[in-house]
This record gives C-alpha cells, sequence and structure tokens, in this order.
C-alpha cells in the first residue's frame, strides 16, 4: 500500500488500484468498465424513444439477436469508452457467476493493452446487479491482473461503495504482487 493524501493506492504488478466512491473520482479514465447481461438489457439506455424504422424490422432485429457470452467484453463508442463486462445471464438465477466476472476482467484488461489504456474505472463487477462480496472479487481482480501480460502500466478506478471501503481496502492489502 502506498498512501496517496484521501486515497490510497495499491499495486498487482502493473496495475495500480485506487479504491474510491463514484463521487470523487481520482483521475480521469479513458474507459469505464460496465456490468452488463447477454442481451445488453442492464446497458440499454433508459429513456423513451419513438422509434423510426418500421416494427417488423425491430422485430426481425430483436428475433434474431444472439446473446453475447458470459464473460465476454464488448465496447460502446463514447468519452470515455464503455467496456460492457457481460457478467449475467438474465434467464438464470443467480443471474451471475464468478468465473464470469473472472473472464470480463481477463478481457478488460486484454482491451487496455490492445487499446493502449492508461486509467480505467471498474466497478466492482457481479456487485451492482448481483451478490459477489468485494473482498472476493478483489481475490478474482487479482488473480486476472497476475494473468495479464500487460505491456504498459495501468491505473485503476475501483468504484467502491463508501459501505464497502474498508472491507476492499482490507482484501487490496492483502494481495501481494510486487
Amino acid at each position: 500500500m502506498i498512501p496517496g493524501g484521501r486515497d490510497h493506492l495499491y499495486v498487482l504488478g502493473k496495475v495500480t488500484v485506487v479504491p474510491a466512491p463514484e463521487s470523487s473520482p481520482p483521475f480521469r479514465v479513458d474507459a469505464v468498465a460496465v456490468e452488463d447481461d447477454t442481451y445488453s438489457v442492464l446497458s440499454a439506455d433508459p429513456g423513451f424513444h419513438i422509434p423510426t424504422e418500421h416494427a417488423i424490422r425491430i422485430w426481425t432485429e430483436a428475433h434474431e439477436t444472439t446473446p453475447a457470452a458470459p464473460g465476454s467484453v464488448s465496447t460502446r463508442p463514447g468519452d470515455p469508452l464503455k467496456l460492457l463486462a457481460v457478467v449475467h445471464d438474465l434467464s438464470l438465477d443467480p443471474t451471475w457467476r464468478e468465473e464470469w466476472v473472472a473472464g470480463a476482467l481477463q478481457e478488460i484488461l486484454r482491451y487496455a493493452g490492445r487499446l493502449e489504456l492508461s486509467n480505467l474505472a471498474l466497478p466492482i463487477l457481479g456487485s451492482v446487479h448481483g451478490k459477489l462480496l468485494p473482498d472476493r472479487f478483489v481475490k478474482i481482480l487479482a488473480y486476472a491482473v497476475e494473468q495479464a501480460a500487460l505491456d504498459s502500466a495501468i491505473r485503476v478506478w475501483l468504484i467502491t461503495p463508501a459501505g464497502k471501503r474498508r472491507q476492499v481496502e482490507g482484501a487490496l492489502h492483502g494481495c501481494s504482487f510486487e
């Protein structure tokens, strides 16, 4: 752990993790990961839009849509870039699996390396719309970092709910990757 003012920095290999609440970003990010499901229901725009396409075309498109694989990641353009991490299948109960979170974290790190991202915002995947415990997520993250073959350093803002910060910091403090 490296003290850093109001925030603490945790170094896991080439990844520096800064746990901080959503209301207090520690730095500007190039991309933000978003917890998503196989049909992108969770990341859909909640606003109402009047369709411009014919209803039959919309129905056909919806009918022919294939689900994304759990553990996969896709991108959505924007500033910052959105990394849609598929960690839920809404047809199952529970909707998430630890192995899907692990796969998505590995994919996120691959994207970060391939796109040369240096600053990334990451929620505690599996806990935004699921019940994955933050300390378990940290262990999965540490394993993903250990498995990643990163060429350059990445800073990760681990978006941490206020009531879970101590638990997350304790889990990060227990990781050893130096």
